[in-house]
């Protein structure tokens, strides 16, 4: 049978979500966990693999067990051999047409940004921070560029597999809260280091270096080397995946307000 998950988890300490050969990742632990459960080897496929210091409020992912179990096993059974910054949060049993990665119809990141002279203590890694001022109104002037369907080359990882560079950004936004700012995307699905790319960028715009047109400018050229570098992971929330409601999947989107 197929079960999905929603998974919390803090990515400080893994080297993402994608397993690797010295178990670092956020699916080697999952794994594990869920063996013991299952009592048979098991393979965790997740909606999106988020990088190294990433964080999930709300990830999904789905696997195949041999042997049927009640959900309280899937959750507390599994959250039992799980290290602290991880825990399952819901389980649900899915037909085997489910994807977690393939069904996905949206994805949502949040990123938190601490606009301080000094960079926080306290959110050392669960926030991202930048020094200079930063002007709101041209970041949002800049983000409305982002929105729909584009090539986003300009934002893409010179390693990034995907097919295809082409998205569908259906929002991004950017609301203030004193000195912090929260950027929230959701899109069809995301090149690697896209949304930290985009990040990067709308910095430039709202510290003055450039104007809001920079965004369209980088979007038309297609080409990464003009944009400006990879911003840092540490504020960085994967917030919710969105599937259709046939699968009658429990809420399938957070937001950092809860941290």
């Amino acid at each position: 049978m197929r079960i999905a998950l929603g998974i919390e988890y803090d990515g400080a300490s893994f080297c993402g979500w994608q397993s690797q050969p010295n178990a670092c990742g956020v699916q080697d632990a999952l794994e594990l966990a869920i063996k013991l459960i299952a009592q048979h080897p098991i393979r965790v496929h997740a909606a999106g693999r988020t990088d190294a210091g990433v964080h999930a409020l709300m990830q999904v992912a789905h696997f195949d067990a041999d042997v049927d179990r009640p959900d309280t096993a899937w959750v507390r059974g599994v959250n039992a051999f799980l290290p602290e910054t991880i825990r399952v949060i819901w389980s649900k049993k899915v037909g085997d047409e489910f994807h977690a990665r393939f069904s996905a119809q949206r994805r949502s990141y949040e990123y938190l940004l601490v606009n301080a002279a000094i960079a926080p203590a306290i959110l050392a890694t669960k926030a991202g921070w930048y020094h200079l001022p930063l002007e709101i109104a041209a970041m949002q002037e800049g983000a409305k560029y982002l929105i729909g369907e584009h090539d986003f080359s300009a934002f893409q990882a010179s390693e990034c597999q995907a097919n295809s560079p082409i998205r569908t950004l259906y929002e991004a936004s950017i609301s203030a809260y004193g000195n912090k700012f929260v950027f929230k995307f959701c899109a069809n699905a995301f090149l690697q280091h896209q949304v930290r790319n985009m990040l990067g960028a709308l910095i430039y715009v709202g510290n003055g270096k450039n104007p809001p047109e920079f965004i369209s400018d980088l979007l038309a050229q297609h080409d990464r080397t003009l944009s400006p570098p990879t911003f840092s992971a540490d504020g960085l929330f994967l917030t919710g995946v969105e599937y259709d409601s046939k699968w009658q999947l429990p809420s399938h989107e957070q937001n950092i307000s809860m941290i």
